[in-house]
Order: structure tokens, then sequence, then C-alpha cells
């Protein structure tokens, strides 16, 4: 017996790992070369190159699921974790890992059931981020001078929309058309609701005033785009007030939820959109009558109120007699006390007059004062020199003064006496001025130089200036003062006029 062992012979082939495992590639590609599964998506993973990565389950098993970058950007709905799908894809293998996987070529809902839930989902979603807040929704224009449509160009929407607004009240409409379900629809509507809010006011093409996004009736399936969470996020951020307007009344999509008003048709938008042009006529004339007769009721109010004032008024004529007469009355009473007053202050001032010295009497007094001045002065000098002179003697006899100092102190003396008379004319020059002065001020507010330009002034016995004719009587002894001269007269027994023509 050999000590070595002997190795069993056998028909299987010996296959590598590496073999095997592309052995069992095959076969699954071949067995399951396009298989639909359903199942619900978990562990959802995105990766930087765009290839999502995910298993597949159901209660009893789990299978890995892949999709390459570009079939993602063709599937017709987001890939959440989660959601219940029915994939279509075919059967491989990782050989590095030993592992299985299905490689998704398509994927849509698993019915309704699962389309329902995921919409509730993204709307509590949404709501939470805030895009449904009642805050949010702006006030509507009353009257839209233009109004964007954002639906296809072709179906029976816009024609309806456009038939109700020129029946209601003709605007101006601006449709942007989008498909409104399959691949893009969604991105469409997106670009169509921010391209009217990119407008610029005032520019060549009017920037609406209000937007309508419409769609006919249609499946669940086929109101999708307006559930998608771009479009509805658009719809959110819309400066420009916006309706909604997809389906029926009965249909309900995320969009309705986040637009500041939903319209349960695209003819009812049209209507939330613009007021009856009727109605607003009707409305207008009734305000008017309204207006009409409650200014008529304010006129008759007015009007018997100031009949019923102006009966307690009186006549206004007897008001204006009374008010006359009291004027005439103030009037007399007020010239008489100007009379007086003007009276009083004439012969106040005549008095003044009288008592005032003539300006020649007061020239010659100053003058006469100035000449006693002048010589008392002098005399004043003189004495003083003779004292001085005698004082000088009598201390030079005393002294026993040298002759030729004695006359040096005598030419002293007459030195000062002589500055002191040179002195004397300029002490009183500056009050020889001071009064000539005042003679010509004196002068020019004489009366006498007034009676030197024609005029005349009449007094009586007493000197007392006459101003008026009243006060002359006939047989009156007057004196007239003319600019050459006073003359006395006698008052005769003349007329009136004569009387008048002596002054």
């Amino acid at each position: 017996m050999n000590d070595a062992a002997e190795t069993p012979r056998t028909n299987v082939p010996e296959l590598s790992v590496s073999e095997l495992a592309l052995g069992v590639k095959r076969v699954l590609e071949d067995s399951f070369g396009r298989i639909r599964v359903r199942g619900e998506l978990s562990r959802v993973n995105i990766a930087g190159s765009g290839h999502m990565y995910s298993d597949l389950k159901d209660e009893n098993a789990v299978i890995n699921v892949v999709c390459w970058k570009g079939t993602m950007s063709k599937l017709s709905i987001r890939p959440e974790e989660g959601l219940d799908v029915v994939v279509t894809g075919r059967m491989t293998s990782y050989p590095q890992r030993s592992n299985y996987q299905l490689v998704i070529e398509s994927m849509e809902l698993a019915g309704e059931g699962a389309l329902l839930k995921m919409l509730e989902e993204r709307k509590k979603k949404l709501a939470g981020e805030g895009l449904f807040a009642a805050e949010r929704k702006k006030k509507l224009p009353f009257l839209p001078q233009t109004i964007g449509v954002v639906t296809s160009p072709t179906g029976a929407v816009i024609r309806d929309i456009m038939h109700r607004l020129n029946d209601r009240f003709p605007r101006h409409v601006l449709v942007w058309p989008v498909l409104v379900q399959g691949k893009g629809a969604d991105e469409q509507i997106t670009a169509a609701i921010r391209g009217f809010n990119a407008m610029p006011a005032g520019g060549a093409v009017p920037r609406p005033d209000l937007i309508i996004v419409a769609r006919g009736g249609g499946s669940l399936e086929d109101l999708m785009a307006f559930n998608e969470e771009n479009v509805v996020r658009a719809v959110a951020e819309s400066e420009i007030p916006l309706i909604s307007a997809v389906g029926h009344e009965t249909d309900t999509t995320l969009i309705d939820y986040a637009s500041d008003m939903r319209a349960p048709t695209p003819t009812g938008a049209a209507e939330i959109a613009v007021p009856r042009r009727i109605d607003l006529l009707a409305q207008t004339r009734e305000n008017e009558q309204r207006l009409t007769g409650a200014t008529d009721r304010l006129l008759r109010t007015l009007k018997e109120r100031t009949q019923s004032v102006g009966v307690r008024l009186g006549d206004p004529t007897r008001l204006l007699e009374v008010k006359t007469q009291s004027l005439d009355h103030v009037s007399h009473k007020l010239s008489t006390v100007f009379d007086r007053i003007i009276e009083s202050r004439r012969t106040r001032v005549i008095e003044s007059g009288a008592k005032l010295r003539h300006p020649r009497a007061l020239i010659q007094d100053k003058a006469q004062k100035l000449d006693y001045a002048s010589r008392s002065l002098t005399a004043g000098f003189d004495r003083l020199l003779e004292k001085r002179n005698a004082r000088l003697s009598e201390q030079a006899a005393r002294l026993r003064m040298p002759k030729s100092l004695l006359d040096e102190k005598q030419r002293e003396l007459t030195m000062h006496a002589a500055a002191l008379a040179r002195l004397a004319p300029r002490l009183t020059a500056d009050k020889e001025k001071e009064l000539s002065a005042a003679t010509r001020m004196l002068d020019s507010l004489s009366y006498e130089n007034v009676i030197k330009r024609g005029y005349a002034i009449i007094r009586d016995e007493n000197g007392k200036a006459i101003t008026k004719a009243a006060n002359l009587n006939d047989g009156q002894n007057i004196t007239i003062e003319l600019g050459d001269g006073k003359k006395d007269a006698t008052i005769g027994t003349g007329s009136a006029k004569s009387q008048q023509s002596l002054f």
C-alpha cells in the first residue's frame, strides 16, 4: 500500500472563483433578462457620481437594487425611503462581493394608494416649511390690467378662460405655453411661473398683475406635474398673486395649498380673476342714484334749517336800521370828541407859545450875559494883574530885589496877562458859536418866517392868536401881523363873505 494518498478521480470540471462568479452572472442575466418586481424602497443612497444604490424589500426578502445616473434622470418619480414601487429591470451579480442585484431601468408607483401616501408625506413636509401658511397668501387685484396664463396652448382650457374673460371683462392676456403632464412638465411650469415674475415692470411686454396656472381634468398620475416639489415652491415664491385651476372641482393638487386662491375649474379661475362689467355698471348706477338721493335729502334738510333760523333772526332791514343809527350816533360823538381834543390841544399850544419869550429877547439876553461875562473876565484879569504887581512890589521892597530881577518878573507878569487876554476871546468863541446855532434854529422855527411867505397872524386885544372866524365879533379890535410889520384893525358889520375875506 502506497504512503501517499491517491487523488480521487472525478469528471466534475474544476472552476476558478472568477469563472464560477461569471457563470452565475451569466445564468442570472439569461434567466432574468427583463423582470418587473414590486417592493418597498429601503436604504436609498444616491452617490456623488449620481448613481443610486438601494434595497427593494417585502416582508420576507431583500434584494439589492442599483439605478445608473443616466436612468435616474429619466425616472417618472423621485426615489424616496419607504416608497412602494414597481421597478422594471434585469438581474445581474456583483462578482467582487458575490451579491446579486437588480439593475433598474424604470420605476413607477405601486398603485394609487402608494401615490397618495407619497403626496401626503410631501404635503406634510412642505407645510412644515410654511409654504401653505395663510399669512403668505397675497390679495388678488380687483381689476388686473394684464393676466398671465400658464397652460397648454392647444387644449380647451385656454379657450374657456379667454371666452369667460371676454364675457365678463376683457383683459390683456399673456399665455406661457407649457406641457401639463408627462416628463419635463414640472420643469416647464416652474420656469413659466418664475419667468412671469422676472419680467420687468414697465417693459415692452407688460408684466402680469395676476397669474393663472390651469389644466383640465385627468387621473392622479396625469396631474402629478402639479404635485412636484419644484412647482409648489415656485408657486409659493411668486411675487405676483396666483390662482391655481387644475383639474375639476374634486381634484386637489399641492399647488392648490400654496397658491393665493384655488379655483374649482379653469373657467372658475377666469370668474375669480375679473368682476362682471355689467355688475359694475349696475352698481355704479345704483351708487349714483343713492348719492343723488342723499344729496337731495341733505339740501332739503339744510334749506328747512336755514328757513327756520331765518324766521328766528327777524327782518335784516330792521337790524340794519338799528346798526346804522348807532353808527351815526357814534360818528357824531367821535367827531365832537375830536373837535374838543383838537381845540384843547390848540389852546394848550397857544398858551405854551404865549409863555415863550421872543427869540430876539432871548438872543439879546444871552448877548448881554456874554458881554457882561466878557467885561467881568477882563476886569478880573486887570484886578488880578494889579494884585500880582502890588504883591510883587511888596515882596521886592521887603527883599530889596534887584531892579533887573524885578523887571524880569514884571515882564513875565505882562506876558501872562497878555496870554490871558488872548485866551478870553477863545473861551467865549465856543459860546458864541452855540449862540449863533441856536439863533439860526430859532429863526428857522419862528412863525415870522412863515408869515413872510404871505401869511398873517390875527391877535385880539390881549395879544392872543385867533384861529377861527367864529371867535371874531363885530366891532372887535384886532392886530394883524404881517411879514413886514403890524396893523391895527376893527371888525366891521359885513356879510359872512366879507368877514372871511379878511383872512
